[in-house]
């Protein structure tokens, strides 16, 4: 069986047609998910990149791998899916990036915090200063002496966009030379050369992260005036008072801008016409990458070799998009942790299961145990996730959880560094999340815990934690949260026992 494991970058689960998003057009990942599984809940486990990818790739919480932030190390003991997969004889081969910051301690530090995941091959390693499709773009013809900055700048003068704002204007590449199309044309040309031999593909798109720019036709593919504004309340100082982190990363945006040219610190003072654009670019980009994922399994069947792979299409974190009065994805609202998840499983018993909705809370930490369970390989007793195969196949595995869980560190989301906020110590900035079917609780170490009614607060506005009604379900979710975090402590070697003969056994693992 071949594998082919795909993630886009900060793309909102929300944001698939088969779900019933009025706006965005997605029919490639429609039509994988008619034929396949589609995770309607489906949550990252931490946010930003790193953590978010370092839960993704090892099957753990964040409190249990570490990687609390951009450039955190993940300590070297942890395997990872690709790791595991070399045990069946694949060589699983990265097309674009990990965001894996690798332990100092044991491992060549050569590319910072955008290290390669162990155990997986960078036939194309496409990190933020973008070389190989620059080296490309450049003997296409394009000028690429700015850098990558400059290449994805949207143009000057461009037609219409004095009155749209800066993300609308096109770059200077076409749709056909980007560098979501350049990740699948290296892509084609490996899985193409590896013939009859099983092969596994990581395909790790940027878009839609920002900076918010999409080729031509998918710049004006949305009209601005068709997006609805953000949710948020009316003012920004009726936002922030919900909570003091919310205040503080509110009026404290920084980090990667837009697009190009901007800057965070603008995000508060953007005009409606400027945050419908930025939707309607962002969808763009969306649409730009679900045509490419479209043209890698077009490429699947001509080939004869859809039939024989298994096709996993997520996202690491999600991205405000201006909701909350936030961009990015620091906050602990859904938009910053739902993501989108589908599953191909070829085999011929997971045939009544295609076009299936999965309602039940599912998390990226399962996409390992999963892929394992496909392989016939032994699941790690470090995963904190479970197989997702019993959906897949038209079942579901018994005692399946009832909430989903999160995490995320705010000592400093952005670059790791200087003091924590609010006067914390760096041991009380993690904050825990967990979000059942209506109750959501986010329980912070020191600063005051926040609990939504999604029934009836969907949006997430009023925070329920003080009001006397709900101190039951407060405490309800506490104890969920401790019993949560007691099940889930790092096992370690607490599955091994060592006999007096010096023998080592290990238990059998219960999942």
């Amino acid at each position: 069986m071949n594998i082919l494991f795909i993630t886009a970058d900060q793309w909102r689960g929300d944001c698939i047609s088969a779900l019933g998003h009025p706006l965005v057009k997605t029919p490639n990942i429609d039509r994988l998910a008619a034929d396949g599984v589609i995770f309607k809940n489906n949550f990252g486990q931490a946010v930003p990149c790193g953590p978010a990818r370092a839960s993704l790739y090892t099957g753990m919480y964040l409190h249990n791998h570490g990687s609390v932030l951009n450039g955190t190390p993940l300590d070297a003991r942890h395997t990872n899916l690709a790791l595991e997969a070399r045990k069946k004889g694949y060589e699983p081969a990265l097309f674009g990036y990990t965001d894996v910051s690798l332990d100092p301690r044991s491992q060549e530090i050569v590319d910072g915090y955008e290290g390669v995941l162990p155990g997986m091959d960078p036939i194309c390693k496409l990190l933020s200063d973008a070389a190989p499709w620059l080296d490309d773009l450049k003997q296409k013809g394009y000028d690429v002496s700015g850098g990558v900055d400059a290449v994805m700048s949207p143009q000057k003068d461009y037609p219409g966009a004095e009155s749209k704002g800066k993300t609308y204007a096109a770059p200077v590449y076409s749709a056909e030379d980007s560098n979501t199309a350049y990740l699948v044309d290296e892509a084609i040309k490996y899985i193409a050369a590896q013939g009859d031999e099983k092969w596994f593909a990581h395909v790790s798109f940027l878009a839609p992260h920002p900076p918010f720019i999409a080729p031509e036709p998918y710049n004006s593919m949305y009209d601005e005036h068709d997006m609805p504004m953000p949710v948020r309340r009316a003012t920004m100082k009726d936002e922030i008072a919900q909570h003091p982190w919310l205040e503080h990363y509110v009026t404290n945006q920084r980090g990667t801008a837009l697009t190009v040219g901007s800057e965070s610190s603008d995000n508060l003072g953007l005009s409606d016409q400027e945050l419908r654009q930025v939707k309607a670019t962002y969808f763009g980009m969306i649409s730009e990458v679900d045509a490419q994922v479209g043209r890698l399994i077009e490429h699947l069947k001509a080939a004869g070799t859809y039939d024989n792979t298994l096709v996993i299409f997520t996202s690491d974190h999600g991205e405000n998009l201006g909701d909350h009065w936030a961009f990015a994805k620091y906050t602990y609202f859904d938009q910053s942790f739902h993501v989108p998840l589908v599953i191909r499983d070829p085999s011929s018993i997971a045939d009544k299961a295609r076009g299936s909705v999965v309602e039940l809370p599912t998390e990226s930490i399962d996409i390992m145990p999963t892929l394992l369970d496909v392989l016939g390989l032994d699941v790690p007793a470090q995963c904190d996730g479970r197989s997702l195969l019993p959906f897949c196949r038209g079942g579901q595995p018994a005692d399946w959880r009832e909430e989903a869980h999160m995490e995320f560190d705010i000592r400093s989301p952005y670059d790791g560094k200087g003091k924590p906020p609010l006067g914390l110590e760096m041991k009380q900035c993690l904050a825990t999340i967990v979000r059942g079917p209506r109750y959501k609780y986010i329980h912070f170490a020191t600063l005051p815990p926040l609990l939504f009614d999604l029934k009836v607060d969907p949006n997430e506005f009023e925070n329920l934690a003080e009001n006397p009604k709900y101190h039951g379900v407060m405490l309800e979710f506490a104890s969920k949260m401790l019993r949560w975090r007691v099940e889930h402590n790092a096992p370690a070697l607490t599955d091994y026992h060592l006999k007096s003969d010096g023998a080592v056994e290990q238990g059998m693992r219960s999942r």
